[in-house]
């Protein structure tokens, strides 16, 4: 495994990383891997045009046609 050292970090930063780390109960540099992980290996989001071509095919254009009704409205007492 590789060492990561991280210079010139702000002393704001590094006692928030501290705080965060007690909360878990776990130390800063453990808190460190853990924030590192969760934001450098999260799957890569997909772009839209991806999105739409996982799509299903569910039918054609006229299928999903609005069928304009211009009969008056029913009226429920």
């Amino acid at each position: 495994m590789a060492n990561l050292i991280v210079r010139n970090i702000s002393d704001e930063i590094a006692q928030a990383l501290k705080i965060h780390a007690s909360h878990l109960g776990i130390s800063a540099e453990a808190a460190h891997r853990q924030i590192l992980e969760q934001v450098l290996m999260r799957p890569k989001k997909k772009s839209f045009l991806d999105l739409l071509k996982e799509m299903p095919n569910v039918g054609r254009d006229s299928d999903f046609e609005r069928i304009q009704n211009d009969a008056a409205p029913e009226v429920f007492s």
